[in-house]
């Protein structure tokens, strides 16, 4: 009966001197992996989105959270009139990234998500082209 609780206080007594793995956030930041998935971002081009609206990256969304609505310019060229994505929605595959032809949309290492309402969950173009 008592070697039991020797055993018990031993492996207590052993953790006590260990280095402890737990980071102090966010003081601390966790080792992001270069394979991370987190927010996304559309990239830019001579100073406009590189998105020409080609509507692939919906298609291929499992979570159907993107929304494209297309537009033309002087030039008779495409683009993104709007760009929505829904994140409470998007369980971020990363399809999207990998379905577009011009590389117009990229995940960041951005991983802290907390809203207060869920309209601050609907990411706009302009605010996926301020995130870096």
């Amino acid at each position: 009966m008592i070697m039991p609780l020797i055993k018990g206080l031993q492996i207590t007594l052993s953790h006590m001197f260990k280095k402890p793995v737990t980071l102090q956030y966010p003081t601390e930041r966790p080792q992001i992996a270069n394979t991370f998935r987190g927010l996304h971002a559309l990239n830019v081009s001579h100073d406009k989105a590189k998105c020409v609206a080609c509507y692939l990256c919906p298609t291929v969304c499992p979570a159907k959270c993107i929304t494209v609505e297309a537009g033309e310019d002087q030039n008779h060229d495409k683009y993104a009139a709007k760009y929505e994505i829904d994140m409470l929605r998007c369980i971020f595959c990363g399809y999207c990234v990998e379905a577009c032809p011009v590389d117009a949309i990229r995940m960041t290492e951005q991983f802290e998500l907390a809203n207060y309402t869920r309209a601050d969950f609907t990411f706009t173009k302009e605010r996926l082209l301020e995130k870096k």
